[in-house]
């Protein structure tokens, strides 16, 4: 009973390929985020050369973070595509919708915390993944 799995097909093999490429400069892009958010206060002491250099690190890792998404995209076939797509334009719409409010509420104090980049980056991961899983369970 040692049974072979089948032999994976040119586009099954391109798609893990992407996803791997995906993961890589997601978690790279984390990481030099991450680097230039606590770098300047923990490692550094907010030299502003090496606060400049882990911003252009962020920058560029980010621009092959979208380079890495957009290729993802181009190689999908057209039902995933456009379940990516529909879960980008939901992010995008429920950010907008989020953010301006929430921007304006901590301008004039009427919300009692300072509203963090991270909380809106929260409430896209959060959206994109449950509008994803609802267009792959839509689809099926």
């Amino acid at each position: 009973m040692n049974e072979l799995k089948p032999a994976a097909n040119g586009y099954q093999s391109r798609t893990r390929t992407n996803v791997k490429r995906l993961f890589y400069w997601n978690g790279v892009w984390g990481a030099a985020t991450a680097l230039m958010a606590v770098g300047p206060k923990f490692l550094w002491n907010k030299a502003m050369g090496f606060t400049l250099l882990s911003i252009a690190l962020d920058i560029a890792v980010g621009i092959g973070m979208i380079l890495a998404n957009k290729k993802y995209i181009a190689e999908l076939d057209e039902l995933q595509r456009k379940v990516q797509l529909n879960s980008m334009g939901v992010t995008l719409g429920v950010a907008l919708i989020a953010g301006v409010p929430l921007s304006v509420m901590d301008a004039y104090h009427v919300i009692p915390f300072h509203a963090d980049i991270a909380y809106l980056l929260i409430v896209m991961s959060i959206t994109f993944a449950l509008s994803n899983l609802y267009g792959t369970q839509r689809y099926r």
